[in-house]
């Protein structure tokens, strides 16, 4: 059945406020599945099920689903489409305001897949990546800019691609088209794997710390690294220098072109307040 037909059918119409689109293109499912590798003793965390064409195809071959909706309208639909597979366990709330752990238990491990709203990005990254019990790998449908910037290479990188490659290996599954989606949305999407590290790829004794000196660093991208780190921790501009030249950084590079090596490198050098995670 079509996506528009079965939004008819329930009387329904996506609501804009929760950017909900529904992917009407079953070919990308494969394309999904494909990327997930998942087993069938797996356990898979959905986030934004919809309508349920992505669990479907996750309960076919996951030993256990669990599927977490915000609407309450779809959560109804959802129970119904998917009465035949008792390994789905819907779960209607924000999953920004559940704990992974929580809904998949303390030691579990588990997968996360998903098809998410363009403005949850960022946040649900950050949800998992940071969660006391984070994921083994991630899935995910994002839009293709996003993609884009998570996956740059020193000289492009952006606070988000860093936040997000300390955490995590991400690889470009491939990009889907604007029209495999009802409603059509005005960008095209693309489909990431995050391979998640049991250690960050970097030395990092201090992560707050770490994060904040990146977040600096990022802090006015267009300018040279001993003036932005200078102005955005409070520090004479001759301290920034003496701290960049310490880790071998040359200070009149910009943000974008380090590495995390070269991250890694700089933040115990520099006196920084507390910090929080730039993702």
């Amino acid at each position: 059945m079509s996506v528009q037909r079965l939004l008819r059918q329930h009387g329904l119409r996506p609501r804009q406020r929760l950017s909900q689109r529904f992917l009407a293109d079953e070919g990308v499912l494969e394309r999904i599945m494909a990327a997930a590798e998942i087993e069938p003793a797996d356990t898979v965390l959905e986030v934004g099920p919809g309508l349920g064409t992505l669990t479907r195809a996750l309960a076919a071959r996951a030993g256990r689903v669990i599927a977490v909706e915000l609407d309450a309208q779809l959560v109804a639909i959802l129970h119904q489409r998917l009465s035949d597979y008792p390994n789905v366990t819907i779960v209607q709330g924000d999953i920004l305001q559940l704990a992974p752990a929580e809904l998949v238990g303390p030691h579990a491990p588990y997968l996360v897949v998903a098809n998410l709203p363009y403005y949850i990005t960022s946040p649900v990254l950050r949800h998992f990546l940071e969660a006391t019990h984070p994921p083994e790998r991630l899935v995910l449908m994002i839009q293709k800019e996003v993609a884009q910037r998570i996956l740059a290479t020193p000289g492009h990188l952006s606070l988000l691609a860093v936040s997000v490659q300390f955490y995590a290996r991400p690889r470009l599954v491939g990009y889907v088209p604007a029209a495999a989606f009802y409603p059509r949305p005005k960008v095209d999407s693309a489909i990431v794997r995050l391979d998640v590290y049991r250690q960050p790829p970097v030395p990092v004794e201090d992560v707050p710390r770490f994060f904040r000196v990146v977040a600096a660093g990022f802090s006015q991208p267009r300018k040279q690294l001993k003036n932005a780190l200078a102005h955005s921790l409070g520090l004479p501009v001759a301290k920034a220098m003496e701290a960049l030249a310490a880790a071998g950084i040359n200070p009149q590079q910009r943000a974008e072109s380090l590495s995390l090596d070269d991250w890694a490198r700089l933040a115990p050098r520099l006196q920084v307040g507390d910090g929080a995670s730039a993702l």
